[in-house]
């Protein structure tokens, strides 16, 4: 082989390894370019899923109830204390408890053996009253008489006898007999008034009911001594007509400012689970009660009881309607109270590859917004997978839902009212 051949072949050698070297780093290049967008499409893919993700309600048209609580226990609209103006001892007793009472019914009777023997010795001092009242005109007659008869002997005599004195005794006698007359008489008013006072008290034995009701409560019993000189003694307790009661309830001071007379209410008992009883406010006190530090004023609410299911006592839990509202936009009070967490920095989206492979410096993250200016309520929504602050104007809430009245918030839109954090 001539010298000549020799180098034509290492050239085509050299041409055919060159080719081959170019081909291996055009493919090296081409694999870096294709991991370098898969690494770069990762990050964005990443970032997405990194953003907060959130739990939402949609703002609805409805009714807005607003309501009061309170608790307080049920009462007979009228409860009487039935005792004894007298001291004595308790003969017999007529009723029981739970017995149904006309008014003038006997409910007791205290021993009657001392006001009997008191109205007998009356009714005798009246008698010996009136026959002094007799003795008395007798009197008088006899001594008016004796002075006509002086004076008709005196005109007939011509004034010479009887004489001037005997005339003026014989008027004295008269009139000291008619002064005994009156006080006769007023000896009778007497003994009549005294009479009456004991047959009074005969009748104040007997014990009776001053109303139409049932017996709550009999705290006496056949033979016990009854001491009425100091403070008249409780022996019967009567509610009258319980199928009309009331519930007597303690407004805080909070909520009093919007019960009204005239307001409806239900309210429940733990006698009867899951069963509504309706009422309406009769009257609301001016008059403070203070317990433990707590400020509350007795609201009276008039309840109808025509099965006797309620019973006095019974601790009723009312709700009583302060406000109504039909058709208003309301949202959750949840979303009112929601305010976003601060975002994670997140890279721009333009920018080359090899950029968005570079390490950063951590951005500085904007502070999570409050409330609108100057306090004003404020809701957010999704829009492009972000939360946006609404301004919105807010009315009447009833603890779970608040009235919208201003803002640029319609029906059918969805407020966040919880994050749910980002992606895993």
């Amino acid at each position: 082989m001539t010298d000549t051949t020799k180098l034509q072949e290492i050239l085509a050698r050299d041409r055919s390894g060159g080719r081959s070297r170019r081909w291996r780093l055009g493919l090296i290049a081409a694999v870096a370019v294709l991991a370098a967008g898969a690494l770069y499409l990762g990050l964005r893919g990443d970032e997405a899923a990194k953003l907060p993700q959130y739990k939402t309600e949609p703002v609805a048209l409805g009714n807005l109830v607003v309501k009061v609580s309170a608790t307080g226990n049920l009462q007979p609209t009228n409860k009487v204390d039935v005792g004894s103006e007298l001291s004595g001892i308790v003969d017999k007793v007529m009723v029981d408890d739970n017995d149904p009472v006309r008014a003038g019914q006997v409910l007791a009777r205290l021993d009657q053996s001392k006001l009997i023997d008191t109205v007998t010795k009356s009714q005798a001092n009246l008698d010996a009253a009136e026959a002094a009242v007799l003795q008395a005109r007798a009197t008088v007659a006899e001594t008016s008489a004796s002075l006509a008869r002086m004076r008709q002997v005196a005109e007939l005599s011509g004034g010479k006898v009887p004489s001037k004195s005997e005339l003026d005794t014989a008027e004295a006698n008269l009139k000291r007999a008619q002064a005994n007359e009156a006080s006769a008489l007023a000896s009778v008013a007497q003994a009549r008034a005294s009479l009456q006072s004991d047959r009074t008290n005969l009748a104040k034995a007997f014990i009776r009911s001053p109303i139409d009701g049932v017996v709550l409560a009999r705290k006496v019993e056949p033979g016990q001594t009854v001491a009425a000189s100091l403070q008249a003694p409780v022996l019967f307790t009567l509610a009258e007509d319980l199928a009309r009661m009331e519930l007597q309830v303690d407004v805080d001071e909070a909520d009093v400012g919007r019960v009204k007379a005239g307001q409806k209410a239900s309210f429940t008992v733990d006698a009867w689970p899951g069963r509504q009883y309706a009422a309406i406010i009769t009257r609301v006190s001016y008059g403070a009660q203070e317990e433990n530090g707590v400020v509350s004023y007795q609201t009276v609410l008039r309840v109808d009881n025509d099965d006797l299911s309620l019973r006095p006592g019974m601790t009723g839990t009312a709700d009583i309607v302060t406000l109504t509202r039909d058709n208003v936009l309301l949202v959750p009070n949840a979303a009112l109270r929601f305010t976003p967490e601060t975002p994670a920095a997140v890279p721009k989206k333009n920018g080359s590859v090899l950029s968005a492979m570079m390490p950063r410096m951590p951005r500085q993250t904007p502070k999570a917004q409050g409330n609108g200016t100057n306090g004003q309520p404020r809701v957010w929504v999704l829009r492009g997978g972000r939360a946006v602050p609404v301004d919105v104007q807010t009315g009447a809430s009833d603890g779970k839902h608040t009235e919208i009245v201003g803002g640029d918030l319609k029906a059918g839109t969805a407020v966040i009212t919880e994050s749910l954090g980002s992606q895993p």
